[in-house]
């Protein structure tokens, strides 16, 4: 499975941005996966930021966004997520990863390569 996130970028504080990440081959075609956004900032460890389960239509956000960010399935394109961010913050930044799974696996097993968000106060 391949993993294609895009959209990061340059934003000043209180701006949004949203990030999109497709996923192909594989089983894709023929399953929705469960797919999620992490992040990496400098110097930290990698953290969860959100996720969208297919079967239960279940969403999840990590306490820092929640409220702030929203992530979606494209109803026409299969294992397309978004991840909509709004009043960004400076501790924000971060290379944003998106990561996919079959909903047979409990951990996320498909990662892609990355997509930087800089956030400038």
């Amino acid at each position: 499975v391949q993993l294609q996130a895009s959209g990061g970028g340059l934003v000043q504080a209180g701006d949004s941005l949203r990030v999109s990440c497709a996923a192909s081959g594989g089983t894709t075609n023929k399953y929705e996966y469960d797919m999620a956004w992490f992040r990496q900032a400098p110097g930290k460890e990698r953290e969860f930021v959100s996720a969208s389960l297919y079967r239960g239509n279940i969403k999840s956000y990590a306490d820092s966004v929640k409220g702030r960010f929203t992530i979606s399935r494209d109803r026409a394109k299969k294992n397309t997520v978004y991840l909509q961010m709004n009043s960004l913050a400076p501790n924000d930044t971060a290379v944003y990863y998106c990561a996919a799974k079959g909903f047979w696996r409990d951990n996320y097993d498909n990662w892609g390569q990355g997509t930087q968000v800089t956030v400038s106060s």
